[in-house]
């Protein structure tokens, strides 16, 4: 016998190895299970240019989480339209740390400077973020409605159908407010009977009912951390809205985007709308 082990032989006896499969020929390994294949070809860069893939993969796992933030957003809706908020906590919770991921991202983008972008822009031709129909889905879902941002996906049935569904559907809002109605809380009938397709205005009787949970949020703790994770959630989400527009200014300055938007001046316009305005309007209350 050679004094030389085999290398799965010497892989076998490294410490913490035991038990570890070496031969996948007949079977699934981590590869095979993630689709690497697919997933570490998807990647193709339109230029030679050194930071095109960087914005590709930015890009990319950003797609990646908001496929798990429309997921979980689903689920929550689900739960709250039961009146089952502690599985909603968690599906919160659980947004709440993709977009810690989202935000983090912007970092990693924000270290291609100005001219490393303009190298490979023109390669882009139309296609800009601002066509991310996932996007599109979780705004739709936190209560943004907008029928015009549906038109660019008109050219995929399927996808301005999920578009368009969620569009007239209800957001995360008119689900909790129509929580609290059911509840006991007198929610205005104008409210709870509003044209949801339209963005949300606030309304001091909505104000007055977030200012008796938390004025006394001992007898009403769920609806009470309700209200906060939906201001952690609108939190984070305006600091991604917040990072993605001086990533965007610190990158391309006032120029328009790819897609032909406003760019940096409709980032900081976006900056000004709230999702859940009475949650932080009655804070001057108390």
């Amino acid at each position: 016998m050679s004094a030389e082990k085999s290398t799965a032989d010497r892989d076998a006896s490294s410490p913490g190895t035991e038990g570890i499969h070496t031969d996948f020929s007949g079977g699934m390994s981590y590869g095979d299970y993630l689709h690497l294949d697919t997933l570490l070809s998807a990647q193709v860069p339109l230029t030679g240019e050194h930071d095109e893939l960087l914005f590709i993969v930015i890009h990319q796992v950003k797609e990646l989480w908001l496929k798990l933030f429309n997921r979980e957003l689903d689920t929550a809706l689900v739960h709250i339209r039961a009146d089952e908020l502690q599985p909603a906590f968690k599906c919160c919770a659980r947004i709440n740390r993709i977009q810690e991921q989202l935000i983090q991202a912007w970092t990693v983008l924000s270290t291609m400077t100005p001219s490393d972008y303009l190298r490979f822009r023109p390669a882009l031709g139309r296609s800009s973020g601002f066509q991310s129909w996932q996007y599109r889905l979780v705004e739709f879902k936190l209560g943004a409605k907008d029928a015009l941002k549906i038109a660019p996906h008109r050219h995929r049935p399927e996808i301005a159908a999920m578009l368009d569904e969620a569009y007239r559907a209800p957001g995360l809002y008119d689900e909790a407010l129509r929580l609290l109605a059911r509840r006991g809380y007198p929610v205005p009938p104008e409210v709870l009977e509003r044209d949801v397709t339209q963005p949300y205005a606030a309304h001091p009787g909505v104000e007055a009912v977030w200012e008796e949970i938390y004025r006394h949020s001992d007898e009403h703790f769920d609806l009470y951390e309700l209200a906060e994770e939906l201001v952690d959630l609108e939190d984070a989400f305006q600091q991604w809205r917040f990072r993605h527009m001086k990533t965007v200014e610190r990158i391309i300055g006032m120029r328009r985007g790819t897609g032909g938007s406003a760019g940096v001046a409709y980032l900081k316009q976006a900056l000004d709308r709230s999702f859940f305005p009475e949650l932080w309007s009655v804070r001057t209350k108390l």
